[in-house]
């Protein structure tokens, strides 16, 4: 069986709110819109077939995405570099459904199977409710403890179901610097991972190998193991 954990990509979707140099508040978003119609197609082909050619431009940083350590550090690994044996890993959901809004949750709070190294840890806050609403912006995280414990363990992936694996009022990215430092993917704005709990599943997260890229949209998904 497959989980769709992706949000459907979209024109005019949601995105990251950040200040533009001139002041101006500023959302990330996708445009699709064709490029060529099929009307506009027809001469081409004796007006025998037609075909639509669509134009896509977007930020990468929307949707359900991932950051590469390029996106934290200049010069580092980009998305082409990540080897598809990194996008393909045995995955687990953590619960966090008791997380509050901008609420830090510490170990603790959260409760952690054993053998996490090679594993995608994915932290369900159950926020994916919240998708295109105001409330979506003031998500759950986790803590630098949380962080530091986890990378120790050895873990490859990071994904939560949330705008970001940060506190976007902690300007330091605590998560973003120690995850991507070590070559811990992370994955944001998953959806569906509440149809995961207690399920043995792989985790596909699958960009285009996009050169120089920091950062890029991906299908999500999980396959579970019957």
């Amino acid at each position: 069986m497959f989980v769709d954990l992706s949000h459907v990509f979209h024109d005019g979707m949601p995105g990251v709110l950040f200040k533009a140099e001139n002041g101006e508040t500023v959302e990330l978003t996708a445009h699709i819109r064709p490029y060529m119609t099929h009307a506009q197609s027809l001469p081409h082909y004796e007006n025998k077939a037609s075909f639509e050619i669509s134009d896509v431009a977007f930020q990468s940083s929307v949707g359900t995405k991932m950051d590469a350590p390029r996106h934290r550090f200049e010069g580092a690994n980009d998305v082409a570099s990540i080897e598809l044996g990194r996008l393909i890993l045995d995955g687990v959901v953590i619960d966090a459904r008791h997380a509050g809004p901008r609420q830090q949750l510490r170990l603790t709070d959260l409760q952690f199977p054993e053998h996490l190294a090679g594993r995608a840890v994915l932290v369900n806050f159950d926020w994916d409710r919240h998708w295109g609403t105001e409330t979506y912006r003031l998500h759950p995280f986790v803590s630098h403890e949380v962080v530091t414990w986890l990378c120790n363990a050895g873990i490859a992936l990071f994904g939560v179901d949330c705008a970001n694996v940060d506190s976007t009022q902690d300007p330091e990215r605590p998560a973003h610097t120690r995850f991507l430092r070590q070559g811990i993917l992370i994955v944001e704005n998953l959806t569906g991972l509440s149809r995961l709990h207690g399920a043995a599943f792989r985790f596909f997260s699958i960009p285009l190998k996009a050169r120089d890229a920091a950062a890029f949209p991906v299908r999500a998904f999980a396959e579970v193991r019957e």
